[in-house]
Parts: C-alpha cells; structure tokens; sequence
C-alpha cells in the first residue's frame, strides 16, 4: 500500500528517512523477526547497533544535540509505520529512545538535555526507559505511589515500578514518583536517574506473549537520592509532562500499530493470489475479498487518524482525544488484521512458517500499552463534554 502522499505532501528528507526506514526494515529487521522472537528475552543488540549506525535510533532527537533533527510528531509517525510494517516489536524498541526524550525536551533545562539526550545520538548510544506504571497503578498516574522525599541536596525515591520497557539493560531513566500522594496529579513530579545509582533494582524479565524485542521488568527503589539539578522542571509539574509524552506516544503507537496490520495485509494479498481453492485464486472468492477490503480500509482510516492527531501536536493544538481515536482505532485494526491474515492463511498462518501468527500476538500490546482501548474510549467520551 501506497502512502497517500497527496494529502500531505512530504519534503525531500522526508521521503529519504521513510525510504531508509524500509530498506533497514526489508534488509535487517524482517529477516531478524523471528529469531528475536523466540530469544524472548534477550536483547537483540546487534539491530540496535545497526539501526544506531544509520541514525534511526536518534532521528527524532533535535540538531542540536546531535541529533536527525525529526522532531515533529508527523515524521516520527511516518518512520514508525515503515518500522511496524517489517516488524512492530523491533521498530518500537528501535525508537524507544524517543519515548525517553520526550518529557526531557518538554520538562528539562538546557543543561539536562545536554546532559541526557546528547549521549543517545551516535554510533553506539545507550538504551533508555521511562517508569510510571505500578503494580497497582497503570493508567490512572495522578494515583502513582512512588515517594519523592525531600532532603538535603534532593530527594530520596522509594517504590516500586512495573512493565517498564527496557528495565534492565537501559542506562538512563526518566522516573515518575509524587511528593505528596493526597496532591495526585498536582504532586507528580519527573526524576532522571542512572542505572547505577545505589538503592536502585530490577526484577527478572517478564516472559511475554508477544513484542519480544523488548524486555520488560519491574524496577525497585529503595532510598535512591536524586540530586535537585536531575530534577526534571518544578516539582508537581510531572503530570503536565507526562501528559504531553502520552498524547505524543499514543500517536507515535498508532502508526505502529499501522505498519504492522499492513504488514499483515500485504501477506494475506500475497497468500490469497498464489493459493487456489475450488478452480480459482481464493482472492477471488467473495469471502475473502471482503475480508481484505476490510482490512485495507480499516488501515487507511488508521494512518488518517494517526496523521491528524500527529498534526495537531506538531501545530500546540490539544490532541488528547485525537490521540486516543487514533490509538483506539489503529491498535484494534492491527488486532483484526492480524487475525484476517491468520484466518486468510488458514493452517499456514497458525504455524510459524509465516510470521502472521507472531503478528498476531504482537497486536495485543497495542491494545494494552499507553492505555488499554477501554482507557481510550473514556478519554474520548471526556472529550465529548
């Protein structure tokens, strides 16, 4: 499928990091898919390094710094697509650095951003995480439980986090706590940590149904002293930031959420034109068209979306509710595109002779992650009063 470049017209660097972003995809990430799906666990460094190498690790980091200088939601969604499109798992760890550096570029000083996001452009970057979800909190963050305590010099943390992508093998974090649990969203307040620092652990990494490519653990905190200079802006301005890197997430997830249902579409057209059934291509028999008409409209309705919230944010309009259609709509349309390429392959897609069924499992998270889809209806509905 075609972008449909002539709503949006796209500039010369643009076509050039998509073109980049699919041969990466075509060459190194969709014949790695499978391996690194059944590592589970493992990180797969050598594809961080390679993609680090061609500078899809640091494209959405600013010029400044060092970075591609992509910082517009509109571009990180286009790269995003091709990405989901060789494998959605790989394409999120890939640009997980971006998730990082969004509240560091909306919360943090000049000196912070020089200190922190700096280090992640280059041949060889670090990884990095973002902690909010607890065990007993997962999209409600005003409610976070994580102390910040003031004393001399900074704070101390203590708490508990958990499903925190790349818990573990991350070097920088941005860590979600409050100063005052009884303030909620008033008290959420925004930490940069290292991984060294003393008093802060991990749990083992969680064995996961799908997006293997990342690894996810529980992360400990246990008196960890933050200095007030990694503070990330005013204390209780945490929520604010964290807000803003959801509604740019949730889009960023949309695309996605995207290129994966049309991966799926291109294998189940490819499948559907080579086997025959009763005479004919099964492309040609009635339930199976539909099937794919309905897979390749939903996708279209998908980017649509994605591209409008995504233009919103980039133009410092409010973008919550479009962020939350756009999440809402493109996670599901990969969950029933996964299942439409699975159902169009028949035996074939419920084996791993095709990648359909890994597909398959993937698409649950983007129903899950940033808030699951019944989180997002609510945030639209709010958006209706």
């Amino acid at each position: 499928m075609q972008l449909p470049v002539e709503l949006v017209p796209l500039s010369d660097e643009q076509r050039g990091l998509i073109d980049l972003c699919r041969d990466f995809g075509e060459r190194e990430i969709r014949p790695a898919a499978r391996a690194v799906d059944e590592a589970d666990i493992e990180v797969p460094w050598d594809l961080w390094r390679a993609a680090a190498t061609v500078g899809i690790t640091d494209f959405m980091l600013p010029a400044e710094l060092g970075g591609g200088g992509f910082t517009d939601v509109f571009t990180q969604c286009l790269v995003q697509e091709e990405l989901g499109a060789a494998d959605a798992a790989i394409g999120n760890l890939l640009t997980a650095n971006g998730f990082f550096a969004d509240p560091v570029l909306e919360l943090g000083s000049p000196d912070q951003r020089e200190r922190w996001l700096r280090p992640l452009t280059g041949a060889d970057p670090p990884m990095t995480a973002l902690a909010v979800t607890e065990p007993g909190v997962g999209s409600d963050a005003a409610a976070i439980t994580t102390r910040a305590v003031r004393v001399d010099g900074g704070y101390r943390l203590t708490g508990q986090k958990a499903w925190i992508s790349n818990g573990g093998v991350a070097e920088q974090y941005v860590i979600f706590a409050t100063i005052d649990p009884a303030l909620r969203s008033r008290g959420v307040t925004a930490f940069l940590l290292r991984k060294d620092a003393d008093g802060l652990g991990f749990g083992e990494p969680m064995r996961k149904m799908g997006q293997r490519a990342i690894r996810n653990t529980e992360i400990f905190l246990d008196g960890v002293f933050v200095p007030d200079s990694d503070r990330l802006g005013d204390e209780g301005r945490g929520f604010h930031g964290l807000m803003r890197t959801f509604d740019i997430s949730r889009t960023v997830l949309a695309a996605s959420a995207t290129g994966l249902a049309r991966a799926c579409l291109t294998e189940a057209v490819a499948y559907a034109k080579q086997r025959e059934q009763f005479g004919k291509p099964i492309i040609e028999h009635q339930a199976v068209a539909f099937r794919l008409a309905d897979m390749a409209t939903r996708i279209e309705a998908s980017r649509l979306l994605t591209w409008r919230a995504a233009k919103r944010l980039d133009a410092g309009l409010p973008a919550a509710t479009e962020s939350a259609m756009a999440k809402l709509t493109a996670s599901e349309t990969a969950m029933f595109c996964s299942w439409a390429a699975v159902q169009t392959l028949g035996g074939w897609g419920y084996s791993r002779e095709f990648l359909v069924e890994k597909w398959m499992r993937d698409a649950k998270l983007e129903e899950i992650e940033e808030g699951t889809s019944d989180i997002q209806r609510i945030i639209i509905s709010r958006g209706l009063s």
